[in-house]
């Protein structure tokens, strides 16, 4: 009865399926962004605290999920190669050498988290803060750069195969775009820190939130504002697609909710509203990219979509039946290390 009724779910499932790992795919690496984003913009923020304990809140305030919250990343690139094999194999041929840069400064933020507070001496603490932030402001702004291209579209033949090279992905729009990502997980990181500190040191990172939206609203709006001059064909989708402007309000609305919460104390739901905040830029860029997976440019007749680059239906079954067995467990796990975490970081004699 149970295989009667997958089938029949699947069938029912199958004209949309390539629909529906488009949204997924997005969907991973939306977590990724939400949920790894605020890790890297307290290591964006690291250096901005100078006493050791301070220092050993912010890495003990993220110590226990920074792991698993990198786990989303690693899960939608398999979604990737399994639902769309062309796409990813363009992009990660395409973007090989950022992404063995972002490999390189995500391992030296992993590493200096575990070995930071192993010695005492000063000089080797400080290098590892050093390393540590610089890892988390160098991964963020490669992703930022991978999305700006994305964004833009980038060269690529008849076969879908990217032409260009390493300095063609190295244009003042992805660079912005890079900028823009490390102001925003900034942002999203001092959020999280205000609902995981206290005292003297909560009223520091509180002060530091209002900069840190306008930071990152100033640079979104110039970077929407390049987009209307250097990816003219987006702004035509956006036009054509009005609902996305409204998606787009209300994610200003909720990042004005953010602030608006912080003051009254409601920390949990600020990062919260920070949250659904990332998730809807998300859904603007995903809303005005569809079908596209990997955006050609300057020939657009090149580009991958969701239907020349997917793999087979019968192939994106299986992967719907993998999906509602390994998903409960997922959210499940996710949601126990946060329940258990919970609460303000306070270091003791296990902390880092």
């Amino acid at each position: 009865m149970i295989v009667d009724f997958f089938n029949h779910f699947l069938d029912i499932l199958t004209p949309y399926y390539k629909i529906i790992w488009f949204g997924l795919v997005g969907a991973l690496f939306t977590g990724f962004s939400m949920l790894d984003g605020f890790d890297l913009g307290v290591g964006v923020l690291h250096l901005l605290v100078s006493k050791d304990e301070d220092r050993r809140i912010f890495l003990n305030a993220i110590g226990p999920v920074w792991d698993g919250n990198e786990v989303w990343l690693v899960v939608g690139g398999g979604a990737l190669f399994a639902a769309f094999p062309r796409a990813y194999a363009t992009v990660f041929s395409g973007f090989y050498l950022p992404f063995i840069f972002l490999l390189v400064f995500l391992i030296f933020r992993a590493v200096a988290i575990e070995f930071r507070s192993k010695e005492p001496s000063p000089l080797w603490r400080n290098t590892w803060d050093v390393l540590f932030a610089l890892g988390s402001i160098f991964s963020s702004l490669m992703l930022g750069i991978t999305l700006g291209n994305l964004t833009r579209g980038i060269p690529l033949d008849s076969e879908g195969e990217f032409i260009g090279t390493f300095w063609d992905l190295l244009n003042p729009y992805s660079l912005f775009m890079g900028i823009t990502v490390v102001a925003l997980f900034a942002m999203h990181g001092s959020i999280y820190l205000v609902m995981k500190t206290e005292g003297a040191l909560q009223q520091r990172v509180k002060s530091w939130v209002p900069i840190l939206i306008l930071l990152f609203v100033g640079c979104y709006f110039i970077f929407n504002l390049s987009t209307l001059f250097v990816a003219p064909h987006l702004a035509k989708i956006v036009f054509a697609r009005p609902w996305i402007v409204g998606v787009l309000a209300l994610d200003m609305f909720f990042l004005w909710k953010v602030w608006s919460l912080i003051k009254k104390g409601k920390e949990l739901i600020a990062f919260l509203c920070s949250c659904v905040m990332m998730a809807l830029l998300l859904a603007t860029f995903g809303l005005t990219y569809y079908p596209n997976m990997v955006l050609s440019y300057p020939n657009s007749e090149n580009s991958l979509t969701i239907y020349n680059a997917a793999s087979t239906n019968k192939t994106l079954g299986v992967l719907c039946i993998i999906l509602l067995m390994g998903l409960p467990m997922i959210v499940s796990y996710t949601t126990s290390v946060y329940w258990i975490f919970r609460g303000k970081t306070r270091l003791t004699e296990t902390s880092y």
